[in-house]
């Protein structure tokens, strides 16, 4: 494993589990927010985006974690691997709680000057539609590389430990 995806609706761990891969791999990690997010949550323009996605994986080694789902056709083709934290709603919206707790008042090391930690209405909506909106987009696409992408699929927390100790670093 030298090129990782870690895909997963939000508040699945992606951004924790893909720091641990890439510390056990000795790569880079790539937070994909805080390239997409500028300072107090505005949003990169989209046709900005895909060039920064592409200067983002022309790297031989690194572990990205995001979903952003109009770059993940360019990821997956560079990916020699890709994980998809495929855990339940419930956990998703607990884990996005407990964040919010954690870092009230504050903005995560990966994320841009001025996003800080925040839920509102719209965001749980986002969380809890994940499923039914895109689940089966990134479902699709890892079905369609898995014969040139190594995919993982993960439901359960137990299972990324797991997995984290099957790495040979």
């Amino acid at each position: 494993m030298k090129r990782v995806l870690v895909l997963g609706p939000a508040g699945s761990g992606k951004s924790t589990f893909a720091k641990k891969i890439s510390k056990k791999l000795k790569v880079p990690c790539i937070h994909l927010d805080s390239h997409y997010w500028r300072p107090n949550w505005v949003p990169t323009p989209k046709e900005e985006w895909p060039a920064i996605v592409q200067s983002l994986i022309e790297g031989d080694e690194w572990v990205i974690d995001g979903n952003y789902s109009t770059t993940l056709e360019m990821r997956i083709q560079r990916a020699d691997s890709a994980i998809f934290l495929d855990i339940p709603r419930r956990v998703s919206l607990w884990r996005i709680l407990k964040r919010r707790i954690l870092h009230r008042g504050q903005v995560r090391p990966e994320m841009p000057e001025g996003c800080y930690e925040k839920i509102d209405w719209e965001f749980i909506k986002w969380i809890w539609g994940f499923p039914k909106r895109s689940r089966w987009r990134v479902l699709e696409i890892l079905d369609r590389y898995a014969n040139s992408v190594k995919v993982v699929k993960i439901r359960k927390s137990r299972d990324m430990t797991i997995f984290l100790e099957s790495i040979d670093s």
